[in-house]
């Protein structure tokens, strides 16, 4: 990709939060440019969770960037940080995860972050890789760079702190093996979440330390979920996960507000920012209205974690349920084998896979949203006859046929 230096910067720092610091950033892609030497770039992820969403995306999307400028990226899975438990955030001690989760989840991981990444040009590297052959002494040294007054300038700590809540020693150590990651990488830049800026700033603090030239540290925010509020969480049923069909991701991205639609173009499309500043002012002056340039985006989206001809069928299929009021094309099927006559509903809607259990499958059924052949059901307590066929939907998208027997 030719671009000049500040148009490589500028891209680089779209939707960025904290640079710390552009000018380092600037001089780094000019001595990249001049010796032909790429910059290494890392971003880690704990795999405490097997499936991505959008708002995850949105540091794999920067990553992307850096490497379409030819830069080596580095995906980090923190699978020896993982283990201890990444307290950010967090009012309480974060249960660590086993070995056998962080190994199923890091390999969940390099399936889908594929999706974005050009598998040909990433490097998957596990942190365990070092941090497991750190001996004791080395460890006591890492942990001699920090004083526990700078770690209780942390809000979290401090708040747990000043409650009485407890805070483990080993807490402590996640910032610094996580800044060690980008001393044992030689780190040139760390993307993280703006919640992440302490620990990727140790990185920082400890390569000057080791004698190598610091970090540039570059946040991006949070990505807010689909209420438009609070940051896209599964636990919060505000998300849109990359591994969701494609009428499942089209059909969240047209239901998201036209103000929160801009800040996804700006975070996660491949627009240039002109062009989104262009859509921008022909919805401002009625040139276009807000669902065509919605409907861009969902089958932008849709695209990248399917392809293009899903995204067509899936919108084609919004169509002809939300505008024509007819069935999608291909609905999927579950086969129900049971001794019994009937089953309950919610627990129904669950072994379909309509929903994640029969919580949500009574608050759906309680907001009459569930329909069993086209026939509203309020009932949290109804039973279903186990037999023959009946289609069911769940909401305005989820439509599944299933047959008993």
């Amino acid at each position: 990709m030719s671009m000049t230096i500040d148009e490589q910067l500028a891209l680089l720092v779209r939707g960025a939060v904290d640079v710390i610091s552009k000018e380092e950033l600037a001089e780094k892609l000019k001595k990249s440019n001049e010796s032909g030497t790429p910059l290494t770039v890392k971003a880690g992820f704990d795999p405490t969770a097997p499936d991505l969403h959008l708002g995850h995306t949105v540091l794999i999307q920067k990553l992307k960037h850096f490497q379409d400028l030819g830069h080596a990226v580095k995906f980090l899975i923190g699978d020896f940080t993982g283990m201890i438990g990444d307290p950010t955030g967090k009012s309480e001690t974060r249960k660590p995860l086993t070995v056998e989760d962080v190994k199923r989840n890091a390999e969940t991981y390099k399936e889908q972050i594929f999706k974005i990444l050009d598998p040909a040009k990433t490097e998957v590297v596990f942190n365990s890789a070092w941090l497991e052959k750190l001996t004791a002494y080395e460890f006591v040294k890492l942990a001699s760079q920090l004083t526990v007054a700078r770690m209780l300038e942390r809000e979290d700590f401090r708040n747990r702190f000043d409650n009485e809540l407890p805070i483990s020693i080993h807490e402590f150590l996640y910032p610094l093996v996580q800044g060690y990651d980008s001393v044992a990488l030689k780190a040139d830049v760390e993307l993280g979440g703006t919640d992440q800026l302490f620990n990727l700033l140790m990185g920082r603090t400890l390569q000057k330390t080791w004698g190598q030239a610091p970090q540039v540290v570059l946040t991006m925010p949070l990505l807010e979920g689909l209420d438009g509020v609070n940051k896209m969480s599964k636990s919060l049923g505000n998300y849109i996960g990359i591994t969701e069909s494609a009428d499942n991701i089209y059909g969240k991205v047209l239901s998201i507000s036209d103000e929160l639609m801009f800040r996804y173009y700006e975070l996660l499309s491949d627009l240039p920012v002109d062009d989104i500043g262009g859509l921008q002012r022909d919805m401002a002056a009625g040139r276009l209205h807000p669902k065509t340039i919605k409907q861009q985006l969902a089958r932008e989206l849709t695209a990248r974690f399917h392809d293009e001809a899903s995204a067509r069928r899936a919108e084609e299929n919004f169509d002809k349920v939300f505008k024509n009021h007819e069935m999608p094309d291909e609905i999927p099927e579950y086969s129900c084998r049971i001794d019994a006559e009937r089953i309950w509903l919610a627990k129904l809607l669950t072994e379909a896979g309509l929903v994640k259990g029969t919580g949500e499958a009574r608050r759906m059924i309680k907001q009459n949203a569930v329909s069993l052949d086209g026939k509203k059901v309020g009932d949290e307590g109804h039973e279903v006859e186990a037999s023959g066929e009946v289609l069911i939907k769940v909401g305005k998208r989820r439509f599944c046929r299933v047959k008993f027997g």
